[in-house]
């Protein structure tokens, strides 16, 4: 039997890396527009709910 490393190391490539199949990092370029506006007004309409709910049941 194969003892250590030789046993995976036979049957691999030489350089057994992959290519990146997605990008690493991001930048402004991958916001989408209106990203931020969705993000506050999502907040805002939630703030509102719980503000309507707090002072109908109290």
């Amino acid at each position: 039997m194969a003892g250590g490393d030789d046993f995976y190391s036979r049957d691999r490539p030489d350089h057994p890396q992959l290519p990146e199949d997605r990008p690493r990092g991001g930048g402004p370029e991958h916001v989408p527009r209106g990203g931020h506006r969705k993000v506050l007004l999502l907040w805002l309409l939630a703030a509102a709910v719980i503000l309507i709910l707090f002072f109908i049941f109290i």
